[in-house]
């Protein structure tokens, strides 16, 4: 059974900072491609970061020179450094893995900037 389960959302003041991790179990996460994706209210679902799985790495301009995507293959784990939040980060963060086979979503975790 396929799990991906994210953690370290919260609720943190503008300029903040979180580390968001997604964990899988039930795939060889090594060949997944890895992505974050948020939603907020009456917004559509949005790519926030990608990473390949070569270590190859692509950022949404909004997000660029703030949030760091990385994974750890021994851990099965992918990460989302996000530093100087803005309440426009506000939003429910999703991790996908996928190959051209399969694509697999968890359940997300709320993050909320605000002061």
């Amino acid at each position: 059974q396929v799990q991906l389960v994210e953690s370290g959302g919260g609720l943190v003041q503008p300029g903040g900072s979180l580390r968001l991790s997604c964990a899988a179990s039930g795939i060889r996460f090594s060949i997944y491609a890895m992505r974050w994706y948020r939603q907020a209210p009456g917004k559509q679902r949005e790519l926030v970061a990608a990473i390949t799985s070569g270590g190859s790495t692509n950022y949404a301009d909004s997000v660029k020179g703030r949030f760091t995507i990385s994974r750890d293959n021994v851990k099965n784990t992918m990460y989302l450094q996000m530093n100087g939040l803005k309440p426009e980060d506000t939003a429910h963060y999703y991790c996908n893995a996928g190959t051209v086979m399969a694509s697999y979503w968890g359940q997300g975790t709320q993050v909320t900037v605000s002061s």
